[in-house]
């Protein structure tokens, strides 16, 4: 905080400074948290990390995740940066996302949240079809989530010491090559 006015004591207004925003610090029951958002390959290894604050609901964050992903080739060539298929939990539902991947050709496996389900069968045949969800492929989804509670392990991400949002988010591919390091 800061005195606003001038130099005389009446003339002092305290006034708050603005929050940096690019610290990826929301707000929620627990206190300032960030949320991770990660894409993984089908062996549990991360290609793309993505930080957000808590409060920023997930279905807005999926589009950014996947285009930061960037797998590159083993010759020459630009990287890959669309994968063949997507698996997602009820967060990332959302009518705009799934049409994001059917224009961009991705397959997905993402179900359907129950209020969505409610809303397109209260609007009857304006409502559409349901989303088609293979649930042996959605089984797959347990990858990502195992990564996590490994990750979480490491008691700098579990907590987040750090104070800007690029040092948290380097921490975390640190946090994976020493998971990769233990396991081979």
């Amino acid at each position: 905080m800061r005195p606003a006015g001038g130099p005389g004591r009446r003339g002092r207004r305290w006034r708050r400074r603005p929050a940096a925003t690019h610290h990826a610090l929301g707000r929620s029951r627990g206190g300032l948290t960030t949320k991770i958002h990660l894409a993984c390959d089908g062996r549990g290894r991360p290609l793309a990390v993505l930080l957000t604050p808590d409060q920023r609901h997930d279905s807005i964050c999926a589009r950014p995740l996947l285009e930061r992903l960037r797998v590159p080739r083993t010759g020459q060539g630009r990287p890959l940066c669309r994968p063949d298929q997507v698996v997602a939990d009820k967060a990332y539902s959302s009518r705009g996302f799934r049409a994001y991947l059917r224009r961009r050709g991705i397959a997905c496996t993402i179900p359907e949240k129950n209020d969505q389900q409610r809303h397109r069968h209260n609007r009857g045949r304006q409502g559409g079809r349901p989303p088609v969800v293979d649930r042996r492929n959605y089984r797959q989804r347990n990858i990502v989530e195992r990564y996590f509670d490994r990750l979480k392990g490491f008691r700098g991400i579990a907590t987040r010491y750090e104070k800007t949002a690029a040092s948290y988010e380097a921490a975390v591919p640190l946090a994976s090559f020493l998971l990769w390091a233990r396991s081979v």
